[in-house]
């Protein structure tokens, strides 16, 4: 249990930052929601991948992390243009 949660913690930070490096331009996101939206991601993307039969596969699941990086994408998009909304 406290593994998974590390892991998931690990993962969503990675895939978090690298949708942040995936976009242009600069996004107003602190450390702390980037790891929020990077862990949803992960979560929502390992779900997606469950229901179209991607999840077993052998060695790393590349096809998983790609849905998984993709979902943080438009999370770090939505959460930008909800915060730009915002201030405005």
């Amino acid at each position: 249990m406290i593994g998974s949660i590390i892991s998931a913690i690990i993962i969503g930070a990675i895939i978090g930052a690298l949708a942040r490096l995936i976009l242009p331009g600069r996004q107003n996101l602190s450390i702390g929601l980037t790891l929020i939206v990077g862990i949803v991601a992960a979560l929502i993307g390992t779900a997606i991948a469950a229901s179209v039969g991607l999840t077993n596969t052998r060695g790393i699941n590349w096809w998983e992390h790609l849905i998984q990086l993709a979902v943080a994408v438009i999370g770090v998009l939505l959460v930008v243009q909800m915060q730009a909304r915002k201030s405005h």
